[in-house]
């Protein structure tokens, strides 16, 4: 692989950018990282962990991050949540390639930013569950289909695998900008109040666990790269079927796509796409996934604007990278058709 200048990694010293940055390390043993945090040990340390890495001490509230003039990167990822949005305008100024995952709901400042210099570098909003990886699976199963009418997606949390202080601080911003539910009902995306958007969640084990539709950004991609009328994405945070089963909390999301085959006979499926590691190393996989496209170290090179994980990265690549890293795909009962 060609010399390449290091990936700046705001936040990488955090249960998100640490993992990341060790599956990047993996794939490839030479690309250069700056593992970047407020507390400059914690950085080393990681670092460290990882070779071919340095340590820096980022100020999010400075435009220039803190750092020196001259210093020069080949992309900004951000694997927390940047309020002031100096890292995207830190990789603007530079024209710099740039992902984020922390935004959720909340990605207007991001949208106009970015269309304001939309041709200073290519931006990968990846606040979507687990930074993109489901909507990558519902990519990757709406292939059987010719025409897909509805994409139902249900998902459960381990209260016990929230992640670090960052993880939780998202969950905790998200939930208060709104409690209410995004759906798309026959072609229209509709917003639900919290009342009607309540709805159990069914685990792998047959276990209905209280939650709710939830306004993410997996709703839109996925309605508007399937072209299916009918989405929604319900949320529960409870106990996971691998803690009920004494171990340790599971990922569980269970995706259920109804539509017609080729030729048009009716054809529905269902899938469980489990972790037993729980959310991180999902959510690690779609960053490096997004980091892998954004350099072009997969694919040709990226285009500046606005982009979102389903438009970038191959769908079937993605899933082979999750089985490989430990994700299970099964058949969810009563779903075949």
């Amino acid at each position: 692989m060609m010399e390449r200048r290091s990936v700046l990694m705001l936040g990488g010293s955090g249960q998100a950018g640490a993992d990341t940055a060790a599956l990047l390390r993996r794939w490839y043993p030479t690309l250069p990282l700056t593992i970047a945090g407020r507390d400059l040990d914690r950085a080393r340390r990681v670092a460290d962990r990882l070779g071919a890495a340095t340590a820096v001490r980022v100020d999010l509230e400075r435009g220039d991050l803190g750092r020196p003039a001259d210093e020069t990167y080949s992309a900004v990822v951000a694997a927390l949540w940047d309020e002031r949005l100096h890292g995207l305008r830190y990789a603007q100024r530079r024209g710099l390639p740039y992902l984020s995952i922390s935004s959720g709901p909340d990605i207007a400042p991001e949208v106009v930013m970015g269309a304001q210099g939309a041709g200073a570098g290519p931006i990968l909003l990846a606040s979507h569950w687990c930074a993109g990886a489901v909507t990558l699976v519902v990519a990757h199963l709406a292939r059987e289909f010719e025409r897909v009418d509805a994409v139902r997606i249900g998902a459960v949390l381990d209260e016990r695998d929230t992640g670090g202080p960052a993880g939780i601080a998202d969950l905790e911003r998200w939930s208060a900008i709104t409690s209410a539910g995004l759906v798309r009902r026959d072609g229209v995306f509709t917003w639900l109040p919290a009342a009607d958007a309540r709805v159990e969640v069914v685990a792998s084990d047959g276990t209905a666990v209280p939650g709710a539709y939830i306004a993410i950004l997996d709703v839109p991609s996925i309605a508007l790269a399937t072209d299916a009328p009918n989405v929604h994405f319900a949320f529960a945070v409870g106990t996971s079927t691998g803690s009920r089963r004494g171990g340790p909390a599971s990922l569980e999301v269970r995706v259920d796509i109804e539509g017609t085959a080729p030729g048009g006979a009716p054809l529905r499926t269902g899938r469980y796409l489990t972790h037993a590691a729980g959310q991180r190393p999902l959510t690690a996989l779609g960053m490096a996934l997004g980091v892998e496209r954004l350099l072009a170290l997969r694919g040709d090179p990226v285009p500046p604007g606005i982009h979102t994980p389903e438009a970038l990265v191959d769908p079937a690549y993605a899933v082979e990278r999750m089985l490989e890293g430990g994700a299970v795909l099964t058949e969810a009962p009563g779903a075949a058709g």
